[in-house]
């Protein structure tokens, strides 16, 4: 690529689509809201098509430019669909960030094999049926941002989450797989791995003293991180800045995976 643009033009996201899937609430919501602070329009994704539209209300309140587009993103027939309805129309997706994610604590001898099959749908075939669909047209146009969101627990585990920590690793891993197929087609796959954020996803872990305090304690900066603290590295990874930056998972988590 040449002619990049210089210094914090080279940030902007002016003139750019942005598809958040998982976007009516917490951490898809705090970075659809800025990436359009960046520039981009921006259309939010989910399967409740009343939270998605409320979700949109509030962002259209501070000027952005915001479309929905509902879909399971489990559904590979459904997500394709979708996507493929959404460019005929114009919609030409530039940015990709692979949200859509759950969570089910258990132990591991007894955690159940239907919220094990339920969570690698939504947490790793999601993520596979949509950045094949939104892949397809990008490649076409010999460009494209795709931002899978990773985890703290791509690297760590902890007691009760064993299936979550396998599901995060091969995001990880599948956006190694993303960007070696792809880069060569103009796409730029990385990952953004957050740590522990105060989220609808953590509400209970948040609502809890004893591990807040054991958070406060193992995290360098001593805290919970906050749901602004992610947009910076998903502008980046969205924009020019990172023309270069490929296969890559960048880890925003208070220095966690960086101390014993």
């Amino acid at each position: 690529m040449t002619d990049l643009p210089n210094g914090l033009s080279a940030f902007s996201l002016q003139g750019r689509t942005a598809l958040v899937t998982g976007s009516s609430q917490g951490i898809g919501a705090a970075l659809a809201e800025g990436l359009a602070a960046a520039g981009a329009a921006v259309i939010l994704n989910g399967r409740d098509t009343a939270k998605l539209e409320a979700a949109a209300e509030r962002l259209r309140s501070t000027g952005a430019d915001v479309r929905t587009l509902p879909f399971d993103a489990t559904d590979h027939a459904a997500v394709r669909a979708a996507v493929d309805a959404a460019e005929a129309e114009g919609a030409a997706i530039d940015i990709l960030v692979n949200n859509a994610g759950m969570q089910h604590r258990a132990p591991l001898e007894e955690f159940p094999a239907e919220a094990f099959e339920r969570l690698m749908k939504t947490n790793v075939t999601s993520v596979f049926n949509v950045g094949q669909a939104v892949a397809r047209h990008m490649i076409g146009r010999g460009a494209g941002k795709i931002i899978n969101i990773a985890s703290v627990q791509t690297a760590l585990a902890r007691p009760g989450i064993a299936p979550y920590t396998a599901s995060k690793g091969a995001v990880a891993n599948l956006t190694k797989g993303m960007a070696t197929d792809w880069a060569r087609h103009g796409l730029n796959v990385n990952a953004i791995a957050p740590g522990y954020f105060d989220t609808p996803l953590n509400a209970a872990l948040v609502a809890d003293e004893t591990f807040s305090k054991w958070l406060a304690g193992r995290t360098p900066q001593g805290r919970w991180g906050n749901l602004p603290e992610l947009v910076g590295a998903c502008v980046f990874l969205s924009s020019d800045a990172a023309s270069f930056v490929n296969g890559h998972t960048l880890f925003v988590d208070g220095g966690i995976t960086a101390s014993l």
